[in-house]
């Protein structure tokens, strides 16, 4: 079996090496290197960096939506290319190339939370459960025929770092299993059930914002979903603050205001939302380091009756 893989992201890795492991890879198509850091030193895409340990050939095209592209792609004469977060639409002419067309690993169960960011979107909604989607890809967001899926539950405690490297390791299970049946036509496509389809937007910055007008499940569930970017922020005060870990409760806030301080423990800072409390465990004012909420709290960072704000958009 001769393949292609597009990837770009760590997400990606467990999927290149497992489609390495069962097929001939012939070239590794991902982004191109990006400044990153504070030098902004150029920094390869985790997939070039795999693909290169492995041994193999890594293209990072600027444009993909070229004929002179399509072409080098059906030149390869692959069975089949995978796709998993490669971080671009991929036109009809590249889906063409390969005999039995694209594959893609999509983390979710489609027809739920299509798009860029399912990992972050399913915990922010509160979903119990996603997975792994195996596609068929069209020219669509994520709307080709369904071809295998595998699920997990989402524990409590997850975030979307913990989550997706759940789902990168299920994605190269899935892979293994099903992707030399695809290509010997022993899986059926089945259609999404469009009526069921649910979008996951691209994160923003302002998607971090807490409002602490809400649940405190919601605000628990927000905080787990940004983690790790683009983090959730709130102000206390002229303070930038960066939560980064929590606990909601039902405990009634007792007629304090959204985003009020009600108490301090030795575990948290409990704060009042619109339903419920949630006690901060760990947090982060802008410019510091991370710190458990007793250092803050004993550090004068906080005090009963502060309250916590939503700030601006860009808060």
């Amino acid at each position: 079996m001769r393949t292609i893989f597009f990837g770009s992201p760590d997400f990606a890795v467990p999927c290149l090496e497992a489609v390495h492991d069962i097929s001939e890879v012939t070239v590794v198509v991902s982004q191109p290197d990006r400044p990153a850091g504070r030098g902004l030193a150029m920094r390869p895409p985790a997939v070039k960096k795999r693909a290169l340990e492995l041994g193999l050939e890594v293209w990072q095209p600027t444009k993909v939506r070229t004929a002179e592209f399509a072409e080098k792609l059906r030149a390869l004469e692959a069975d089949v290319a995978v796709v998993v977060a490669y971080g671009r639409i991929v036109p009809r002419a590249v889906l063409d190339a390969p005999k039995a067309g694209c594959v893609n690993v999509h983390a979710s169960l489609l027809p739920r939370w299509r798009g860029a960011a399912p990992i972050q979107w399913s915990i922010v909604h509160g979903d119990e459960e996603t997975g792994v989607t195996l596609m068929q890809m069209d020219e669509g967001m994520d709307t080709g025929p369904i071809l295998a899926t595998a699920s997990t539950l989402i524990a409590r405690d997850d975030d979307a770092a913990t989550l997706s490297d759940r789902l990168s390791k299920m994605g190269a299970q899935l892979l293994r299993e099903q992707l030399p049946r695809y290509v010997a036509g022993d899986l059926t496509p089945q259609p999404q059930e469009e009526g069921a389809a649910t979008m996951a937007p691209l994160l923003k910055k302002d998607h971090g914002r807490i409002d602490w007008n809400k649940s405190a499940r919601a605000v628990h569930n927000q905080i787990r979903g940004m983690n790790p970017w683009p983090g959730a922020h709130t102000v206390l005060g002229e303070r930038r603050i960066k939560v980064h870990r929590t606990l909601a409760s039902t405990l009634d806030p007792e007629g304090a205001a959204p985003g009020q301080v009600i108490a301090l423990d030795p575990e948290g800072i409990l704060v009042a939302c619109t339903e419920g409390t949630l006690e901060i465990q760990e947090l982060q004012e802008s410019g510091r380091k991370r710190v458990d909420a007793r250092s803050f709290a004993s550090g004068r960072g906080v005090a009963i009756g502060d309250r916590f704000s939503n700030g601006g958009p860009d808060a």
